[in-house]
């Protein structure tokens, strides 16, 4: 082996134990912050090392697309708010996607049409070339589109409803088979006839268009699972795309991804008690409703204003915040901070009920109430914060609806019965803050509203907590 092969090994062993480093501390809230920072380490390791692998090249149009990358990652990190990192993550997964896709394609056109040999694809490049080559542009394709899908989706540009496609069952079967059987043909095409580029550009298009079959069904209310299903996809596409040029690390690092987006898929499926089947194929949880759509004939409303739920606070010694995504809609993260400072001021203990699918995406209130540098230790996930409800004076609900629905545990005809939920109506108090009456993404009444122990308090939640904060210190 080479002095420069030998720099190379260890360069990629070094990166790939990075990224499991990185990978696990990114698993806790406490050192996901330092885990993002080695990960980034392992990946710059990881393009010098195969910069440094490839030799000779010419690194002005490699120079060209780091510095355009650098430029728009930058900008979009500064830029976009937190209410908007679910669509940047379906953006990043088809960006990852994508470019897999077209890493499969430059390789059939510099290995395969440029090499100018005889024979069918898979004598060309090898058996195991050609099947890596097709799953890569395959899934690469469809994480494309489908993760534009959820973009558009995330980002109000298209219904958050389920848009069912009459026979979408049948189309989506026909184009899984239709697209194996074209990679099967395109591993036994001969190139010199034009078959094989052919076949590869159909199987990109169809892959696109799966893509698009296969996320448009699933409503809003599914996202979260969606978000990190593609977020698995992306990484076994990069992984394919490492079998196909040969680099171990790239290997490696889209294996990791893929299992961790799988294994956090599985995560959100059973937070919402279905199966993965039922999300893809259901076509459950529409958009975001209007103040009467699916949510029935509500009785016996209590509702209450910022005044009266200070003077309740006021008195209260445990005090519970349920984060969703109308605390996301409202950029309220940074009242809710200082409404639980004004309360652990005056003797109250404060913590935060976490549900695994609460928001757009996985972890999507953690990364918000850390912008607001909520302290860890304040994070409760659901299993252990439901056992402290039944003695917990006060919870406040901020814009969640479905996760604290007692429906999922008292009404067997329910669509979320089932569903692990916050048990919010075991609390002395609850004070639901919400703009009105709507149903959740479920598109059901939300029986909390009516529980006797509970008042609404209707409102933007920054305008509703701001108010709560100006009563607290008056009194």
């Amino acid at each position: 082996m080479s002095t420069t092969a030998t720099v190379v090994a260890i360069v990629y062993l070094v990166s790939a134990c990075l990224f499991i480093f990185g990978l696990k501390q990114m698993s806790r809230i406490r050192t996901s912050r330092r885990g993002n920072v080695v990960a980034a380490i392992a990946m710059a390791l990881a393009v010098a090392g195969t910069l440094l692998e490839l030799g000779l090249v010419d690194f002005r149009w490699i120079l060209a697309g780091v510095v355009a990358g650098a430029v728009i990652g930058a900008f979009a990190a500064l830029r976009v708010p937190m209410t908007a990192m679910p669509e940047m993550v379906a953006l990043l997964n088809g960006a990852g996607g994508g470019a897999s896709a077209l890493v499969g394609l430059a390789f059939f056109y510099t290995h395969v049409i440029e090499a100018r040999r005889s024979g069918t694809v898979a004598e060309i490049v090898g058996s195991a070339s050609a099947l890596t080559l097709f799953l890569s542009v395959w899934v690469g394709a469809l994480t494309a589109s489908g993760s534009l899908v959820a973009f558009a989706k995330l980002s109000g540009r298209m219904s958050g409803a389920p848009i069912l496609l009459p026979g979408r069952h049948l189309l989506n079967v026909a184009l899984v088979l239709g697209t194996v059987a074209v990679g099967v043909a395109f591993g036994w095409a001969v190139p010199g006839m034009g078959s094989g580029t052919s076949l590869l550009w159909i199987l990109f298009v169809a892959s696109l268009v799966l893509g698009v079959t296969l996320v448009i069904p699933i409503g809003g209310a599914d996202m979260p699972v969606v978000v990190s299903l593609l977020n698995s996809y992306s990484g076994v596409a990069a992984s394919m795309t490492g079998f196909v040029i040969g680099n171990n690390l790239l290997i490696i690092a889209g294996a990791m991804v893929g299992a961790a987006g799988l294994i956090l898929t599985q995560i959100m499926c059973k937070a919402m008690n279905r199966s993965l089947a039922n999300v893809v194929l259901g076509g459950f949880g529409g958009g975001d409703s209007s103040p009467d759509s699916g949510a029935g004939e509500y009785q016996n409303v209590r509702s209450a204003d910022a005044e009266e739920a200070a003077m309740v606070l006021e008195a209260a010694r445990s005090v519970v915040v349920v984060p969703g995504y109308g605390l996301a809609v409202a950029q309220a993260q940074h009242a809710v901070r200082e409404l639980a400072d004004l309360l652990n001021q005056r003797g109250a203990r404060v913590a935060y009920a976490i549900h695994p699918v609460a928001g757009r995406m996985p972890g999507h209130m953690n990364v918000l109430l850390a912008e607001a540098d909520v302290p860890y230790e304040q994070l409760w996930e659901m299993d252990r914060i439901n056992p402290e409800l039944k003695s917990t004076d006060v919870v406040l609900v901020l814009g969640a609806n479905d996760v604290v629905n007692p429906a999922a545990q008292s009404s067997p005809n329910s669509p979320i019965y089932g569903m692990p939920i916050i048990e919010a109506h075991q609390a002395k108090n609850v004070f639901v803050i919400k703009r009105s009456l709507g149903a959740g993404y479920a598109g059901i009444k939300n029986e909390l509203f009516e529980q006797p122990n509970t008042s609404m308090i209707f409102g933007d939640a920054k305008k509703v907590l701001q108010d709560l904060i100006a009563e607290m210190k008056q009194l």
